[in-house]
């Protein structure tokens, strides 16, 4: 078991942007944009708090083998860190959860907001790669566009 430092708490909870992911069976993975976590009391457990819309491929595979990954990165410099570990419950998002949301939208939004946009950047595309997790990522991308499946609960 490993035990999150204050350093490692702040720096969770200072509007990293998370990614979550999980594998099936077969080992494919599947990911999801958290949108909020909590780094609960001790320190070696956190809450991330993943949308009802998108993350029913990743919450099933949670239920199926229990192992998650998780990844935060400090989108100013882009140090990031992930942690892995056992699923110990999936349930809905109680009432005083989701509060929780609200301040990791507010922390994003106050890292990045100061970013600003000053760049424009035009470019001619010469590559296309499938990037979607799975068997096919990697592999140049082949027309026609397909869009994902829509997420079943």
């Amino acid at each position: 078991m490993a035990s999150l430092d204050p350093a490692l708490v702040e720096f969770l909870n200072s509007g990293v942007v998370l990614g979550c992911a999980s594998r099936d069976a077969r080992l494919v993975p599947s990911s999801v944009w958290p949108v909020g976590i909590r780094v609960e009391a001790g320190e070696e457990e956190v809450t991330v708090f993943l949308p009802v819309a998108t993350a029913g491929e990743v919450v099933a595979n949670l239920r199926d083998n229990r192992r998650i990954a998780l990844v935060a990165t400090a989108p100013v410099d882009h140090r990031s860190v992930q942690l892995k570990g056992q699923v110990l419950e999936i349930r809905p998002a109680m009432d005083d959860e989701r509060g929780q949301t609200d301040l990791y939208r507010a922390a994003l939004g106050r890292i990045i907001e100061p970013l600003g946009v000053p760049h424009a950047v035009r470019f001619r595309v010469e590559h296309l790669f499938v990037q979607t997790p799975g068997p096919a990522a990697g592999r140049t991308f082949q027309a026609p566009f397909r869009p994902p499946e829509p997420v079943r609960s």
